[in-house]
C-alpha cells in the first residue's frame, strides 16, 4: 500500500493512495472520527474565510469540519445538504452531483425549512476537499436555490485543478499521484 505524507494546519497524517483509474490515484483524507485535526483545520480555516451568516456542508465528510468551524465561531447553527430524503424533511431543493471519490452520480438534498432559514444570508460552503469541484457546485446550486448569498468555498485540501481555483480558499494542496505513486498533478 502507497501513502503520501501531509502535512495541514500544524499536524501531519499519513493519507492512503485510492484508485480512481488505472493510472489516476488519489489521496484518502478523512477528518471524521479525528477531532484534532476537525479543530486545528477549522481554527485556521477561520481566518482566511469572509464573515457569514451560515456554513453549509455536504453529508458526510464535511460535517466534522463545518461543525468545528461553527462550534469555534459561535454560530447557532450550520446546514447539511443530505444524499437522501429524510422523514423530517419539510419539503426539499435537490441537485445532482458526481464527485470523484464516488462511484456513482448522487443527489444533495436540502431541507426547505433550512433553505428558509438560508434565503438572503451569507452562505460560506465548506468542505473537506475541493476536486473537480461537482460537490462545490451542487452546493452552490442549492444556496442559489434557497435565495442565498454565497460568500465563499472553503476547503482543508484543494486537489489537482482545484489549487488554481480563485473562489476556493484552502490550507494546503493535494496533488493527484499515479499507480506508482509518483505525483502527477
Amino acid at each position: 500500500m502507497k501513502y503520501y505524507e501531509l502535512n495541514v494546519a500544524g499536524l501531519k497524517r499519513q493519507l492512503t493512495l485510492c484508485p480512481v483509474t488505472d493510472d489516476l490515484y488519489i489521496a484518502g483524507f478523512i477528518m471524521i472520527g479525528d477531532p484534532e485535526l476537525s479543530r486545528e483545520c477549522a481554527k485556521e480555516l477561520l481566518k482566511k474565510v469572509p464573515e457569514y451568516d451560515y456554513i453549509l456542508t455536504a453529508e458526510t465528510k464535511g460535517i466534522p469540519l463545518a461543525h468545528e468551524m461553527a462550534e469555534l465561531n459561535g454560530d447557532s447553527k450550520y446546514f447539511v445538504a443530505r444524499k437522501g430524503r429524510k422523514l423530517y424533511m419539510s419539503g426539499v431543493f435537490e441537485c445532482k452531483v458526481q464527485s470523484i471519490s464516488t462511484a456513482n452520480t448522487q443527489t444533495l438534498y436540502l431541507d426547505t425549512a433550512d433553505a428558509e432559514l438560508m434565503k438572503g444570508k451569507r452562505i460560506l460552503i465548506a468542505d473537506d476537499v475541493v476536486s473537480t469541484g461537482e460537490s462545490a457546485y451542487a452546493l452552490q446550486e442549492l444556496v442559489k436555490m434557497a435565495g442565498g448569498e454565497l460568500v465563499g468555498i472553503c476547503t482543508v485540501l484543494a486537489e489537482g485543478d482545484a489549487a488554481y481555483r480563485p473562489d476556493v480558499i484552502y490550507l494546503e494542496k493535494l496533488p493527484l499521484f499515479d499507480k506508482d505513486g509518483n505525483i502527477i498533478g
